[in-house]
C-alpha cells in the first residue's frame, strides 16, 4: 500500500518528444501505418513533423521514401525512440 505522503513522479510524454527533436524515431499509427524519420517539430497535441522519413511495413520493409511527413497526434498508437530496435532492417540516415 502506498502512503499518501509518498510523492509520485509523473511521466510526461511531451517532454520525451521535445528531447527527441533532431533524432530518428519510429511511429506507428492507429490504422497500422508505420513511419521512421527524423523528428523536427512537435507540439502540445503531439502532432509531429518528420523529415527524411520512410513508410515501412512490419517494421522491416521500406514501402516508400517520403521526405517530410506531418502526423496528427490523435492518430498515433505509439512511438519508439529507438527505431533501430523497432525496425532493425531499415537503413536510417
Amino acid at each position: 500500500m502506498v502512503s499518501s505522503n509518498q510523492s509520485h513522479k509523473v511521466m510526461n510524454p511531451l517532454r520525451y518528444l521535445r528531447e527527441a527533436v533532431n533524432t530518428n524515431i519510429y511511429v506507428k499509427l492507429k490504422d497500422g501505418t508505420e513511419y521512421i524519420g527524423q523528428l523536427k517539430v512537435t507540439d502540445s497535441t503531439m502532432n509531429l513533423l518528420l523529415e527524411n522519413s520512410v513508410e515501412v511495413k512490419d517494421g522491416r520493409q521500406v514501402v516508400a521514401k517520403l521526405g517530410k511527413v506531418l502526423i496528427r497526434g490523435s492518430m498515433i498508437q505509439y512511438i519508439s525512440f529507438t527505431p533501430e530496435v523497432a525496425a532493425p532492417e531499415v537503413e536510417l540516415k
